[in-house]
């Protein structure tokens, strides 16, 4: 095999750059921001010859990428010119039906579901000849990643392998480039070895394997490593070697500079209208089965229900950026959430009062002005590797807020008994913990919220990405 000169890569199912069509039936290429791609992108722009190896998410993608003689994306004028010399991005043009089948039915539909154990357990999983097939794609989707990493790594490069698409790389990698320095990182939870048995005993297997190949594991938090050390032992029979926490933080720079434009303000000014000076609960989240937003409606209507002083006095904020759309059971439970919305409008709704805003679209700067309105936070995640949100909104809001925090949450663990925590299937108590945060005084919610805000920024994205190039040597 022909040994590649970069020292640092980086692999994800979906990169740094994206494809969008634009007039005249051309193509346009975008530069993907956010903190963690922002952390990411500035250990490699300082790191000569470095590459991000990525999925082409789509045909436009796939195009784009089959015209670069070596895959690399700087060999073409349109990506150069948004790369702009900064690092390179290997983008890998799988074929559809392997890639649809590897990020829906494996990646989406089968390990978020078992790390997130959102399966309805009388129905799902079902683990027969078809799903083997997808199966059989997600091994090939891992071993074009693994084969693409092995040509660009220079000798003894460090590798960082990104979430629960890529699985089984790190071994893949490992047999072919045995001198590499492999780090994995999980962004979502992990669970119990007695629920991760619900997979296939050769799968569990090769999974878990597959993770044993990096020299480094990572996860947010000291309760998902741990889950992962018992999976280890029950599936392998073995203490795993260098599993390690970085609990991913928030940059606040970043966030205020793009929090503090004008588009945002705009949003800021139209919120206000409907808020007027009344109590703001707000969240933001995608459409995700996990995110548990249709429990969190319940948990709003119980507490207009049995507190009837706050009827009037507050608004409840929903932004939901849609998710998954392609698949059949998120596209009925954004449905869901729109009914629920519309009985609580109906119940409660007066001609000078809107109780609740529920809006379903990918608008970031409504969702930050919601954050930076919000007086208290509610985020009520079945189960979630962090949840960044939270953070976010601790930084930029105006208003000191109370946050409401599922206990299935990473920020639970990393912001402590400051925030209200709750058991995110029990919608009273989550009622009454929105009423106590509503109660709660200024003074001890500015207290609250300062500590929780130092928690939130602790390890932002740069520093966190760099933390596990340290363990990695």
């Amino acid at each position: 095999m022909t040994v590649g000169k970069s020292p640092l890569l980086v692999a994800s199912n979906r990169g740094p750059l994206s494809v969008v069509p634009v007039e005249d039936n051309d193509d346009a290429v975008r530069r993907g921001s956010g903190g963690l791609v922002s952390g990411m992108q500035s250990a490699l722009a300082t790191t000569p010859d470095a590459v991000w190896v990525c999925a082409a998410m789509n045909d436009r993608e796939r195009a784009l990428a089959r015209l670069a003689p070596s895959g690399r994306l700087s060999e073409l004028d349109l990506a150069a010119a948004v790369l702009k010399g900064d690092f390179d991005v290997r983008m890998l043009p799988i074929d559809g039906l392997t890639f649809r089948n590897a990020y829906n039915g494996i990646a989406n539909s089968t390990l978020w579901f078992v790390l997130h154990m959102l399966h309805n357990q009388p129905h799902s999983p079902v683990f027969d000849a078809a799903w083997r097939r997808q199966w059989a794609s997600y091994v090939r989707f891992n071993q074009a990643f693994a084969q693409a990493l092995a040509e660009e790594a220079a000798p003894n490069a460090r590798v960082m392998i990104q979430d629960y698409h890529l699985f089984l790389a790190p071994r893949m990698l490992r047999t072919l480039r045995p001198d590499l320095r492999i780090g994995h990182f999980t962004h979502t939870p992990w669970v119990s070895a007695d629920y991760f048995a619900m997979l296939p005993q050769e799968i569990a297997l090769e999974i878990v394997d597959g993770l044993l190949g990096a020299d480094v594991i990572g996860f947010h938090t000291e309760r998902w490593a741990g889950l992962f050390r018992d999976t280890c032992r029950a599936v392998v029979g073995r203490e795993p070697d260098g599993v390690r926490v970085f609990p991913l933080g928030t940059d606040p720079d970043e966030l205020h500079e793009r929090a503090g434009r004008r588009d945002v303000e705009s949003e800021l000014r139209v919120l206000n209208v409907t808020v007027g000076d009344r109590r703001l609960i707000g969240r933001v989240d995608r459409t995700e089965l996990s995110k548990n937003v249709w429990r969190g409606l319940l948990a709003y209507r119980e507490l207009l229900r049995t507190h009837p002083e706050w009827r009037g006095q507050v608004v409840h904020a929903v932004y939901n950026n849609p998710s998954r759309e392609d698949l059949p059971a998120y596209r009925e439970y954004t449905a869901s959430i729109a009914r629920l919305a519309d009985e609580i409008d109906d119940e409660f709704g007066t001609d000078d009062w809107t109780p609740l805003v529920l809006e379903i679209v990918d608008d970031y700067p409504a969702a930050l002005a919601v954050l930076r309105r919000s007086d208290v936070l509610l985020i009520n995640s079945t189960r979630d590797g962090m949840n960044l949100v939270v953070l976010e909104g601790l930084v930029i809001s105006e208003h000191q807020p109370a946050v409401v925090l599922s206990v299935e949450t990473g920020a639970a663990e990393v912001l402590g008994e400051d925030a209200l925590r709750v058991n995110p299937f029990d919608v009273t108590a989550t009622a009454e913990a929105l009423h106590a945060a509503l109660l709660m005084s200024a003074d001890e919610r500015g207290e609250r919220a300062d500590r929780m805000r130092a928690a939130a920024v602790r390890l932002p994205p740069v520093e966190w990405f760099q933390a596990q190039l340290d363990a990695l040597g």
